[in-house]
């Protein structure tokens, strides 16, 4: 009987199993995925601008800035009283 070394060209002991997990990952081939939840998507449509508001802060943006908005300071004092009152 002849036993040739460790240095057989042909022996492999693991060639099966590397083969094996080689072609595994050839037929799996995921793909990234993103789910957004219901719960999600109901809370995305909630930050769309309502347009009624939007042009509220619009016209109030132009009044400071070409200095005709007025203040009512009795007004404010009286709604930051009821908010901190509230707590």
């Amino acid at each position: 009987m002849k036993i040739n070394g460790a240095n057989q060209t042909n022996f492999n002991p693991y060639k099966n199993q590397i083969q094996k997990q080689a072609d595994y990952k050839k037929s799996v081939q995921q793909q990234d995925q993103l789910e957004i939840s219901t719960q999600a998507m109901k809370l995305q449509e909630n930050t769309k601008v309502n347009p009624k508001r939007e042009a509220y802060v619009q016209e109030i943006k132009n009044q400071v800035e070409s200095g005709q908005y007025k203040i009512d300071y009795e007004k404010t004092a009286q709604k930051m009283i009821g908010f901190w009152s509230k707590q």
